[in-house]
């Protein structure tokens, strides 16, 4: 009887209309401002939104007619030099000017499944993804903290006033952080190493260092242009990440494109000599002791013939 008596209250409950419940409207918590600096009352806050985002969606459908290369590719280690097999050695420093005709490669600008392919980018993102570190010099003796690389890549601050929509009276002061402009560096400074090798009578040509240097005006009427440099990397650490990161060319998009690895080996780029240890015993650069600029050229292709002769000069014919 029991089990009947439930049955039957179950089909009254359910032959009752339903009732629409009605939940109760969710209020809008207004916006919390944190205590901190204020100007002119209002607070200074900091909108994190307006930094550049470096995450790259990859593509969702073949981008191409044809497949792209992939796998990781491995830079081929350097021929082991002896230091007792080292019969003449000499360090020369290198400027690129990024806006000549043959190094237009390093200004290509555009984006992959990696990222961006513009040279300054790829450079940002190892020292930032901690693949590579930074130093202050060129012995690479003196660490960059990660702040101030930040620092250094990254935009102008501007302030805004932020206006409330409800109440149309300003609460606050919203700094925004431009995102850093990669093609404002439009030079590099490279440190390599020439040493003979007896042993194998040849001349060897070793990267050591790489450099962005970023143009600044000075104060004055003349309104010269200097170039300071934002940090030190070794090329050793750089290369594994230069391997896998192809270089843009202009000619063919196809088959046989080379890296950036290959392009530093090959020396495909135009540089000018800027500073090196020949007959410099007070480790000057060029422009030191040369103000002159078509001088200075002059004297770097100097000691480019100084390091070619040097080599010819141990053969005899």
């Amino acid at each position: 009887m029991m089990l009947v008596a439930i049955l039957f209250v179950s089909l009254v409950n359910a032959q009752r209309p339903g009732r629409t419940r009605t939940n109760p409207p969710i209020k809008q918590q207004p916006e919390v401002i944190p205590p901190g600096p204020k100007l002119d009352g209002l607070p200074i806050l900091i909108d994190s939104a307006s930094v550049f985002d470096t995450t790259i969606p990859k593509s969702m459908k073949p981008p191409g007619a044809f497949g792209t290369q992939t796998g990781h590719r491995i830079p081929l280690d350097y021929e082991n030099l002896r230091w007792d097999d080292a019969l003449y050695a000499q360090k020369v420093w290198r400027e690129l000017d990024l806006r000549e005709k043959m190094n237009q490669s390093f200004r290509y600008d555009a984006i992959d499944d990696k990222g961006s392919t513009l040279f300054m980018n790829i450079l940002i993102k190892a020292v930032k993804s901690g693949e590579v570190q930074t130093f202050k010099d060129d012995r690479f003796s003196i660490p960059v903290a990660m702040s101030q690389v930040t620092a250094i890549t990254s935009g102008k601050l501007d302030t805004v006033l932020r206006v409330n929509p409800t109440t149309l009276l300003p609460d606050a002061y919203i700094v925004t952080r431009e995102s850093f402009d990669a093609k404002s560096v439009t030079r590099l400074l490279i440190m390599e190493e020439w040493i003979l090798d007896s042993k194998g009578s040849r001349l060897h040509c070793r990267i050591i260092g790489l450099a962005p240097l970023r143009m600044r005006t000075l104060p004055g009427a003349n309104q010269k242009e200097a170039a300071s440099i934002m940090f030190w990397v070794n090329y050793g650490d750089l290369r594994p990440i230069l391997a896998n990161a192809e270089v843009y060319n202009p000619k063919n998009m196809g088959h046989n494109r080379l890296t950036w690895e290959e392009l530093f080996e090959s020396r495909m780029f135009s540089s000018y000599i800027v500073k090196s240890t020949i007959d410099n015993a007070s480790n000057r650069a060029i422009r030191a002791s040369i103000k002159d600029p078509v001088l200075a050229l002059l004297e770097g292709d100097n000691i480019k013939e100084k390091i070619f002769n040097y080599e010819q000069d141990l053969w005899s014919y």
